[in-house]
């Protein structure tokens, strides 16, 4: 059917809509490797402009770290480009399962299955282990890949409010007949920056008899003690039955996740998860680099200790100069502005000062929720953030809203 001038019309219309409703997302281009300092090109083809990163998931500062990028070099000389297949036909090398090994001895469960992406794990574990008889109950919050995940299942579904551990226990009660119960919910919710509850949910699950599934995706080498993940962080290292998480924030930054957990589990994946059966395996180099990350993790967690020290100091920063911050004790520190309009004006500004930081509105939060969401880094140095701070309280100024509550901030900009 061709492509009609009616139809072009229509999505021209739409588009129009979200450019004029001030929704509209556009890409930047990068010059240069992921890092705190990088050279940026906005679309419209301006000069390229020097900037401190404030906006990604490099929370460990490994993307292009020497040993990892020698790592990856070797893999590709060894082990070649691509696999040009699935897993079950002649996409699995040894290096492959050398890197599940190692997850499952970092993340301290029993087995471990490699995804393309992380997204690719959330869209097939739940339709791998779950039928029509089975109950899914998610948290509100829960990343949209999960969401995404979860309605290709036949299980039913329902929700609990946000850490609301005693609306679960009521779903709980409300849903205990049922074949199995799988609770579900992030580690460290992406758009908030806050941790879920574990040990207690770990404690109804135990009490009602359900299996409990965290996307750690936003805390794997960096939260807890020893950058394990939430699970260690709430002292339940062992009692999570499914860990789903990403080669492709902190462990590297390249692409690629997995399932880990309970053996059965895993192993219902490999013979039933369609993205792992229909998808090709993850490429040698980014195998490579990974079981590089992983040993420099396992040598020192001098990484994960300078992140919770930057990350302390810029949100004690952000709190003093008047900003009205999403409470939480990660590397992800939103700062509210509530108007999608201002969030891009602002952000527009920081760049304008020399700070790269993305606006988020609707649909990626909730209508009325916009902010700015900085992601601190092992990457970045004091002075980094130093300069970032002074940044943002100069636009804070400039916009008028340093000190304001959230209503006086939506009276003078709306909502």
């Amino acid at each position: 059917m061709s492509y009609s001038g009616k139809t072009k019309d229509l999505y021209l219309s739409l588009l129009s809509d979200i450019r004029n409703g001030g929704i509209f997302k556009e890409e930047r281009f990068i010059h240069s490797s992921q890092a705190a300092d990088i050279e940026v090109e906005f679309p419209s083809g301006s000069d390229l402009k020097k900037v401190i990163n404030m906006c990604s998931n490099n929370y460990l500062g490994l993307s292009s770290h020497p040993e990892v990028i020698r790592a990856a070099h070797e893999g590709l000389e060894a082990r070649g480009y691509g696999m040009s297949s699935v897993r079950f036909i002649c996409g699995t090398q040894d290096i492959h399962r050398e890197l599940e090994n190692r997850v499952t001895e970092f993340l301290g469960t029993e087995d471990t299955i490699l995804f393309p992406s992380c997204m690719d794990a959330n869209a097939g574990i739940f339709e791998a282990i779950l039928t029509s008889e089975d109950i899914m109950i998610s948290d509100r919050l829960v990343h949209a890949s999960i969401i995404d995940g979860m309605r290709l299942c036949s299980a039913q579904h329902d929700t609990f409010k946000h850490s609301n551990m005693e609306h679960l226990e009521e779903k709980l009660l409300l849903h205990e007949n049922k074949r199995i119960k799988l609770v579900i919910t992030d580690g460290v919710f992406s758009m908030d920056g806050d941790t879920a509850r574990l040990d207690e949910m770990v404690r109804l699950c135990d009490k009602y008899d359900a299996l409990l599934l965290v996307d750690d995706s936003h805390a794997s080498g960096f939260i807890g003690k020893t950058g394990r993940g939430t699970h260690e962080y709430c002292n339940v290292v062992g009692k999570i039955d499914i860990i789903t998480t990403t080669f492709g924030k902190a462990l590297g930054g390249a692409s690629g996740g997995c399932v880990s957990g309970r053996k059965e589990i895993v192993e219902m994946c490999r013979q039933k998860a369609r993205p792992y059966l229909f998808s090709n395996t993850i490429a040698p180099v980014i195998v490579s680099g990974v079981l590089k990350v992983f040993d420099i993790l396992s040598a020192s967690t001098e990484r994960r200790d300078k992140l919770e020290k930057n990350a302390s100091f810029w949100r004690a920063g952000l709190k003093d100069a008047g900003f009205i911050l999403k409470e939480g004790n990660t590397p992800i520190v939103p700062v509210m502005l509530f108007n999608a309009k201002l969030s891009q004006d602002f952000s527009r500004d920081l760049y304008n000062e020399g700070i790269y930081a993305i606006g988020f509105f609707f649909p990626v939060v909730p209508n009325g929720q916009a902010r700015i969401r900085t992601q601190i880094s092992a990457g970045h140095e004091m002075h980094h953030l130093q300069t970032a701070l002074d940044k943002f309280v100069k636009v804070g100024k400039k916009h008028g809203i340093l000190g304001l509550t959230k209503e006086q901030i939506i009276e003078k900009y709306g909502q």
